[in-house]
């Protein structure tokens, strides 16, 4: 693995009592149970990604660390603990996500507008960033889900089209792209999307997918390098240098987008109040982002 991929240990916080508390609440992260790379220094900063409606998701995408199988029934008392800790947590923005439930009719779309607005109730002055499945290509969950009024709604496009069928099988990048697209059309969230590379797409088939999240209204990008998880999961292909993320990113930012995470360690939720304030413009886009 190349040495721009290898994480320093984070220096003061405490990444054990963030943790801790998640635990004692019940609540489940995207960061655990996906073997983020930057989750010690996210913990450490006493950030975390909240992952509802899991743990276990109704899909096998190649690339993720998430367990797979039949998941449990909605806990409706999970849309009250995600907001007492977020309470605790003294984020002004908090990301949160779901795996993906194909067993239920909408989607998990009213328990993810529940959640936000109990969170919204009980933490009035935190924006919510809600990072959501493709809801199968329903209109009306992606409607419900917007209607509980989060601030950024974010789908991940993950790869380019050509590897879909390998990476996700049970997705469809049309339907991808199109649900960003209605968020865009419908108004009230910044639209977020991102693209992990690495997997064996080409430099023409990264600048497509970027056009079409552009297209599609997409005004915050992450650009991140693909890790396997295990040597059960895609391999990965290829270790971009950190001076081609760089470029992909200033390519990004001449597109249109408002804001653009590009490097190697960068993951959906990485830095995401920063990138949200940059969506707003609040400042200057960046293309890049510090290495810890």
């Amino acid at each position: 693995m190349p040495a721009w991929l290898k994480k320093r240990l984070p220096a003061g916080g405490s990444p054990a009592g963030v943790a801790r508390g998640l635990r004692q609440r019940g609540l489940h992260t995207i960061c655990e149970q996906g073997r983020c790379p930057n989750r010690g220094e996210c913990f450490a900063r006493g950030v975390a990604t909240l992952l509802v409606m899991g743990p276990a998701c109704t899909r096998s995408c190649a690339f993720c660390a998430v367990q797979r199988g039949r998941p449990a029934p909605l806990d409706p008392e999970e849309p009250a603990r995600v907001a007492a800790q977020v309470a605790v947590m003294g984020l002004r923005l908090v990301v949160i996500t779901s795996v993906t439930r194909d067993d239920l009719p909408d989607g998990g779309a009213l328990h993810l507008a529940a959640v936000t607005r109990a969170v919204q109730r009980r933490c009035p002055g935190v924006a919510v960033e809600l990072l959501v499945p493709d809801f199968q290509g329903s209109s009306a969950a992606l409607k419900t889900v917007l209607a509980a009024g989060p601030q950024v709604l974010a789908h991940n496009l993950e790869t380019v089209p050509r590897l879909y069928p390998a990476v996700r099988p049970q997705a469809d990048y049309g339907r991808s792209l199109e649900l960003l697209r209605r968020a865009a059309q419908e108004g009230g969230a910044l639209v977020k999307s991102g693209l992990m590379l690495g997997l064996g797409e080409s430099r023409a088939e990264v600048d497509r997918a970027l056009v079409d999240l552009r297209r599609a209204g997409c005004v915050i990008l992450t650009l991140g390098q693909y890790l396997a998880p295990s040597p059960a999961h895609h391999p990965v292909v290829e270790y971009l240098h950190p001076q081609v993320f760089a470029a992909l990113g200033r390519r990004a930012l001449a597109m249109g987008f408002k804001a653009v995470a590009a490097a190697p360690l960068v993951r959906s939720s990485y830095l995401a109040e920063h990138y949200y304030c940059q969506g707003l413009g609040a400042g200057r886009g960046e293309s890049e982002v510090d290495q810890p």
